[in-house]
């Protein structure tokens, strides 16, 4: 219907245009288990070229923190740059009053040929800007993504179990556990944590 694929400046990553997609990605088919909705002012929109340095800087806070992403090297503007380019989607979330760039999601495939109905997410959200629900809306917005894209499976590989907040988000979702692997995450301390893999069908 209203699919369609847009570039943004010279990236390639495409962010298809859906009805759910407007706003803040009011759920359809996949609503929070007991919570009522509610609209604010934060908004999902397609990444463009000038939100680059704000989501560099959200990107690197998390790999910082060194508890939810398995990356241990920060991004540059000029790598950064690349990396966003090359997803399948990237969304941020922005306040309207200030323009302001508070969180991010990228979407890719999980895996290639026979596998690759099964797209794969990450979420990264400002330590200023946490606790706002940013997170969900992110969530529910690349859920919409990856169905416009054709996915039928959204699988999160590497959730850290001691990553509660995030694990709750999943369930509440729709998400199902898949098990878990311990000593799967090695933590900044070099201890190891166990990781609980997720995944959600996206064509029932």
């Amino acid at each position: 219907s209203d699919v369609y694929k847009r570039q943004f400046y010279t990236c390639t990553a495409e962010y298809i245009p859906v009805e759910t997609s407007s706003a803040v990605s009011k759920p359809n088919k996949h609503k929070i288990k007991g919570r009522t909705w509610k609209m604010n002012a934060i908004f999902i929109r397609a990444y463009q070229k000038k939100d680059v340095p704000a989501m560099t800087t959200i990107w690197n806070e998390v790999v910082q923190d060194g508890i939810a992403f398995p990356q241990e090297e920060f991004l540059t503007e000029e790598t950064a740059a690349d990396f966003f380019a090359q997803q399948t989607a990237c969304g941020v979330a922005e306040d309207p009053a200030t323009g302001s760039i508070l969180g991010l999601y990228i979407l890719h495939p999980n895996n290639i040929g026979r596998c690759g109905h099964i797209c794969n997410t990450s979420y990264a959200v400002s330590s200023q800007s946490r606790g706002q629900h940013i997170g969900e809306k992110l969530v529910l917005d690349s859920i919409q993504q990856a169905k416009a894209h054709g996915f039928r499976i959204l699988q999160l590989n590497a959730v850290v179990a001691t990553n509660t907040h995030a694990r709750h988000l999943y369930e509440r979702i729709g998400f199902q556990p898949l098990g878990s692997i311990p000593n799967g995450f090695r933590l900044k301390s070099g201890q190891y944590e166990t990781i609980c893999p997720y995944y959600l069908p996206l064509s029932e």
